[in-house]
């Protein structure tokens, strides 16, 4: 089986995807923030390193997917490649910083892709404001994050509802996050929990959720 979480940058999906490695005793897959070797520069002059950027993690993605349908354990992925195209591609070519050769080029290699690929059994969108995410963003002080351009974000959340909505067919669980914090309040990963058990196995858990 094969579970994605889904999130604008500090929505804490990589934090989620970590939780529910641990609480399923799922193998997980953590996009590779610090192993890609354009994201400083990227972040430096976005036009210039898009493309080498986007596929790097294209590259990856596809990769982390062949293992993933050869592989016999349930394994959840931080970010899938999905929204790597549809939502961060997008934004990219959408604010202008991807001209139409660039996008083109790599659109092609996707699809090519798209005849190996399978979706996952479920995506679970972490649902967030701008100023929820910039307040995260803050928190965690990654340098190369601390310099992301409003406008960014809300291009991407404003992504993130079409691709949801109006372009991603799969079985998607949306849980909004701005009013939660799951990684330290036990009852509401809970919650978290009794949805992915109904999503996934059609019944609730039976699991008592502990005090806060």
């Amino acid at each position: 089986m094969y579970i994605a979480v889904a999130g604008n940058i500090g929505s804490g999906k990589t934090t989620l995807t970590q939780m529910l490695s641990k609480h399923y005793g799922w193998k997980k897959f953590l996009e590779p923030v610090e192993k890609n070797p354009y994201l400083d520069d990227y972040y430096k002059d976005i036009p210039r390193w898009v493309l080498n950027m986007e596929i790097f993690y294209l590259k990856q993605r596809f990769k982390n997917l062949l293992e993933i349908q050869q592989s016999n354990e349930t394994i959840i992925q931080d970010r899938s490649i999905f929204e790597g195209v549809y939502v961060f591609v997008a934004n990219n070519r959408k604010m202008g910083y991807m001209d139409e050769r660039d996008f083109d080029t790599y659109m092609g290699l996707f699809d090519s892709m798209m005849s190996v690929v399978e979706q996952p059994e479920l995506m679970i969108y972490l649902r967030s404001s701008v100023p929820h995410l910039v307040k995260n963003i803050q928190k965690r002080g990654r340098e190369c994050e601390q310099k992301i351009p409003l406008d960014y974000l809300q291009g991407i959340n404003a992504l993130y509802e079409d691709f949801i909505w109006n372009k991603y067919k799969g079985k998607v669980l949306v849980i909004d996050v701005d009013n939660m914090d799951f990684e330290h309040n036990p009852k509401e990963f809970g919650g978290i929990i009794d949805k992915i058990d109904a999503e996934l196995f059609g019944l609730f858990s039976s699991r008592v959720n502990e005090k806060d």
